[in-house]
């Protein structure tokens, strides 16, 4: 009996199945199916898109067939909705070349799995399938990460100098053009600012005291003096689509002795933690160099529990993750994460947080290389910013 013949499909829309998109390197909106076929001598990619995109798609694509659904069109004709054609239209084309067994990535939607199937074909799910692919950044990718943590750097030292020159007033309010200074007048800056350098930025983090506590929380109402400021910025680059990440502490006024050691011991755990990364150490081992530096300064690892004071004081998440055309990629730098591969683009971002004070957490992006990694960075990491 003859071993069925494998294909491969990625499918989805490539503006935001990035996945997609990096196979390609053709960005639209509309339901897209990429197809690998084998073939005696290799393998032939079958674009399946919109009819209006073919020839945009023609010039720019990295594919060696472009097609839309209608050159594909099943017994029982298209569906009117453009997905729902799109994934008929892919089966019908595995259909019409003999193949049998498909395998695709952990992206597929499901609607084409189900085609796939009425069509008699198998799926199978590869949950590995491009993912050190993307991993691997490539020189030009590298540039573009470069570029784009250039650029959030810039953002990040115009928030913190924003909040470090303003005027405190009754209550420690910090003032700036007689008028209070709120995160999210300082947050609307950075995307005023992010806007003109062509980037598209969600929204930052501007957590002023307590609030800081919670390593998420983006931060709201009036800036204080004498509280830790977090700022983490995570902009897309519009032209490359590749993201920035990073983020600093600011202090406006006198800094407590609290938040000094805790800045202090988030700077040797990131130190530790880049220490530690390099090609084939693991994600998990790079968390526990910034683990036992977090420790040896005397601070704890974990969220607290129901019963614990608000003064408990620990780092509470992992010590960063893969980053590239999205913010968040494999791989994790944490416990059960996998091996660095060359190429691997990461945030290292130690924190320590605590409910009665705040937080403190300082982030970079590097990069990793065969005995190490490179740190794009090469912004202050102080607390103070005048």
């Amino acid at each position: 009996m003859n071993q069925p013949t494998t294909a491969r499909i990625c499918a989805g829309i490539p503006a935001s199945n990035n996945t997609l998109y990096r196979l390609i390197q053709f960005n639209v909106g509309d339901p897209t199916a990429l197809l690998e076929i084998p073939t005696e001598s290799g393998t032939r990619s079958v674009l399946l898109l919109r009819n209006i995109e073919m020839e945009r798609a023609r010039k720019h694509a990295h594919v060696d067939q472009v097609a839309c659904p209608a050159d594909f069109t099943p017994e029982s004709g298209l569906s009117g909705d453009r997905e729902t054609a799109t994934a008929q239209a892919a089966a019908e084309c595995f259909r019409s070349q003999g193949i049998d067994h498909v395998v695709a990535d952990r992206s597929l939607p499901l609607i084409y799995a189900e085609f796939l199937k009425r069509a008699g074909i198998e799926v199978a799910c590869d949950e590995n399938l491009w993912v050190n692919e993307r991993r691997a950044k490539s020189e030009l990718e590298v540039d573009h990460l470069r570029e784009a943590q250039r650029v959030t750097e810039q953002a990040i030292q115009h928030a913190c100098e924003m909040i470090a020159t303003a005027e405190a007033r009754k209550g420690g309010v910090l003032f700036r053009d007689d008028a209070p200074l709120t995160s999210e007048i300082v947050r609307t800056a950075v995307d005023v600012f992010l806007l003109k350098k062509g980037f598209t930025n969600p929204s930052s983090i501007i957590a002023c005291g307590p609030m800081g506590a919670d390593c998420h929380n983006i931060g709201s109402g009036n800036l204080v003096t004498g509280h830790p400021v977090i700022v983490d910025v995570f902009p897309r680059s519009r032209s490359t689509l590749y993201n920035g990440d990073c983020t600093r502490t600011v202090v406006h006024g006198e800094i407590p002795d609290e938040i000094k050691s805790m800045h202090s011991a988030v700077r040797k755990a990131k130190a530790a933690a880049e220490q530690a990364t390099y090609a084939g150490a693991t994600g998990e081992q790079v968390h526990q160099a910034t683990i036992q530096a977090i420790r040896s300064a005397g601070y704890e690892v974990g969220l607290p529990g129901d019963d614990a004071p608000d003064s408990y004081c620990a780092m509470t998440h992992g010590t960063g993750h893969g980053i590239g055309l999205d913010v968040h990629e494999p791989p994790l730098l944490d416990m059960k994460g996998p091996p660095l591969l060359i190429g691997d683009a990461l945030t290292i971002e130690p924190g320590l947080y605590r409910r009665d004070l705040g937080g403190v957490r300082i982030e970079d992006m590097v990069i990793v290389t065969a005995d190490g990694c490179e740190n794009l960075n090469s912004l202050s990491d102080e607390l103070v910013w005048k």
